[in-house]
């Protein structure tokens, strides 16, 4: 699945080639099983994410799981079948796809695919804003915006484990599986959620985590009480034509952090923090796989839908309807 050009869900084409990729030295060429569709893919789609120089034609896909195809010349980590995964930030909407041996981390046998994969992209990076970036400590109270979503359905099931006291905003058909999920909802639509979290603290929360940008920025950092931070990590607003201004909001995020009211703001990408210390994400992972094995998370799949349907589950992800994640289906869900 290739993007033709940058564009709505319709750029995206199904394509066949001729040959299977062939694994360079140090390489491992992996079938992919399940991929998802997230809002970043969305972006890259529009060609709105800073992180990917690529020119269409590419193909997207920013995580999946797969198995092992044909090891490269001098790879002696991995075997034939088995299971990995990776974040891929591009190329993983292929059935085949090359990748060096060093950036996979092993997927425990036993695990079902669709919920291994749930962790590579959202749960990996709710574990680091909570643990990483906010390093929240048990008892402090959260905001996490679009918390029915695939990270935060994400953010509320680690937060819980941490005994967090957790408010989030999403539209009303979400808020039942938020109430499930432990958390205390509040209604964006009908609800200024800054005097909600007064009305429901009394001083405001130590963390909001905040994928929205423009004016809603401003107004998470609002509903800080003092010492609290905020962390942003997304701009749906400005990708979707809606409101706000990417390089306006990474400034003002800068600003405020020179503020005298104790109160402190982060941008936070997957990636960056990957260049910045590659270990952590493969280690991240490995705690996160070892949560689902234990089945103390259990991440919210809304649907599976075949790779052919991935300008469908683009469309979907735009609408913002689709509680948790989307998954798209490969190679099949089975080695």
């Amino acid at each position: 699945m290739v993007i033709t050009e940058f564009g709505g869900p319709e750029v995206l084409r199904m394509i066949e080639e001729p040959e299977l990729p062939e694994p360079k030295p140090g390489q491992v060429r992996v079938r992919v099983l399940v991929t998802s569709a997230a809002f970043t893919d969305v972006m890259i789609r529009k060609g709105k994410y800073p992180e990917v120089k690529e020119k269409p034609p590419f193909s997207p896909g920013y995580d999946m799981v797969g198995v092992v195809d044909k090891l490269g010349e001098s790879v002696t980590r991995f075997k034939i079948g088995q299971q990995v995964a990776d974040l891929t930030v591009i190329g993983a909407y292929s059935e085949y796809l090359c990748l060096p041996a060093g950036r996979l981390t092993p997927v425990p046998e036993g695990l079902d695919p669709a919920e291994a994969v749930s962790l590579v992209l959202s749960y990996v990076t709710a574990y680091q804003m909570l643990h990483r970036v906010a390093k929240v400590k048990p008892g402090q109270r959260l905001l996490i915006h679009g918390a029915g979503g695939a990270v935060g359905t994400a953010l509320v099931q680690l937060g819980k484990l941490l005994d967090l006291e957790i408010y989030g905003t999403a539209s009303r058909p979400k808020h039942e599986l938020i109430k499930k999920l432990g958390a205390t909802p509040i209604d964006y639509k009908d609800e200024d959620f800054v005097e909600r979290i007064y009305s429901l603290t009394g001083d405001g929360v130590d963390a909001v985590f905040d994928p929205i940008g423009g004016d809603n920025f401003k107004r998470s950092f609002k509903a800080l009480r003092p010492g609290g931070k905020l962390v942003a990590y997304g701009f749906y607003n400005a990708v979707l034509g809606k409101s706000g201004n990417i390089p306006l909001d990474f400034i003002r995020l800068k600003l405020w952090n020179i503020l005298p009211n104790g109160r402190s703001t982060r941008f936070y990408s997957i990636g960056t923090l990957r260049r910045k210390d590659p270990n952590w994400f493969s280690e991240d992972l490995i705690k996160l796989f070892d949560l689902l094995a234990q089945r103390k998370i259990k991440p919210v799949i809304a649907m599976q839908l075949p790779l052919a349907e991935a300008s469908r589950a683009h469309e979907l992800i735009e609408r913002g309807e689709v509680p948790g994640k989307i998954v798209l289906t490969v190679g099949g869900t089975t080695a």
